[in-house]
């Protein structure tokens, strides 16, 4: 299991769009992949997960990744959260 907390660095936060674009890439791996903020945690697969956990910028968030490509799904999303989702 990999784990890593990101922060959210465009202003408006984990929106439809962004969250569109976040889960496209989660559903590129093969691994469970998790979403967490405040002691929820959703699955980063599902966009109602990701936009119930209401996540504005500035927000820190924990991407959770279990299984054969790990390594490689928290490093993409981790990399896509970073680049501010190209907004």
């Amino acid at each position: 299991m990999c784990v890593k907390d990101v922060v959210i660095h465009n202003q408006v936060g984990l929106h439809a769009r962004p969250a569109t674009f976040f889960i496209q890439k989660a559903n590129e791996y093969k691994s469970s992949i998790w979403v967490e903020k405040d002691d929820r945690k959703v699955n980063a697969k599902s966009l109602l997960g990701v936009l119930s956990l209401g996540i504005v910028g500035g927000a820190t968030i924990k991407i959770i990744a279990d299984g054969v490509d790990a390594e490689q799904a928290l490093e993409g999303l981790v990399s896509l959260v970073e680049s501010g989702f190209a907004e």
